[in-house]
């Protein structure tokens, strides 16, 4: 074959190739330009401040983990003595002190207003309940480790201890001597988990917590309500909507 002939063959499709790759490339490009889509980052500045203020309101569901003494069994009272769950209701405020990008330490004193009860069946079908009646105040002290922030949302782990103290104890010792008794504070384990949403002018975090007491709060007593028992825990799992 003439190579003087492929030559001028090659020279005539060249700039028709080389305009067909363009178009290719534009349209390529054209395609992704159109599904990239834009998304404005609030607040992109958060995270350089030291220390970040916030509120909160929560509702927890709580109850007593109740421990039965000998006299459950040997007794000819109640058969069968539990707790079951309540709602109430919770309120506080946040402190929280940035440690590193992936690290915080946080603070949520609150003010908690719960109704947990104690349910006795007895024999023939009766039964009766004793609601204990409280406001707490709690100090939650967590670690909190966060995930890498995703245009304007991110997930978040938090652990760590509660130390909560009774503050109507005077009105509640007031109320008879039949009554079942508590102690007056209470120490706890809590961790969970949260989702943080950022937008224009502040933070939204739906965080769900778990909480463990870990000290015994009954107080003995000689009264139908205390017989049978012999430990009394608080268990919680509360929902917190966090505003910073």
């Amino acid at each position: 074959m003439d190579t003087a002939y492929v030559r001028r063959r090659i020279n005539l499709h060249w700039p028709q190739a080389l305009i067909v790759c363009l178009l290719l490339s534009s349209c390529c490009l054209s395609a992704r330009a159109q599904g990239y889509k834009y998304v404005r980052k609030h607040l992109e500045r958060y995270d350089d401040k030291t220390i970040h203020y916030g509120f909160f309101f929560a509702a927890p569901v709580t109850r007593f983990s109740v421990g039965y003494s000998p006299a459950f069994v040997t007794s000819d009272s109640a058969y069968r003595i539990y707790s079951p769950n309540t709602g109430s209701f919770r309120v506080g405020f946040v402190v929280n002190t940035f440690l590193d990008d992936r690290w915080d330490l946080r603070l949520t004193p609150s003010v908690s207003l719960f109704s947990r009860e104690v349910k006795y069946d007895y024999p023939g079908g009766t039964s009766r309940t004793e609601t204990r009646e409280s406001t707490w105040l709690d100090f939650p002290l967590l670690l909190k480790y966060k995930s890498e922030r995703r245009n304007n949302s991110r997930m978040y782990l938090l652990a760590g201890g509660a130390f909560s103290v009774e503050t109507n104890v005077r009105r509640r010792e007031n109320q008879g001597a039949s009554r079942l008794s508590t102690n007056t504070m209470d120490l706890a384990v809590e961790y969970g988990v949260g989702f943080e949403q950022f937008f224009e002018f502040f933070k939204l975090a739906p965080e769900l917590r778990f909480s463990h007491g870990l000290l015994n709060l009954y107080r003995p007593g000689t009264n139908a309500a205390s017989l049978g028992i012999n430990r009394l825990t608080t268990h919680s799992v509360t929902l917190y909507l966090n505003f910073e």
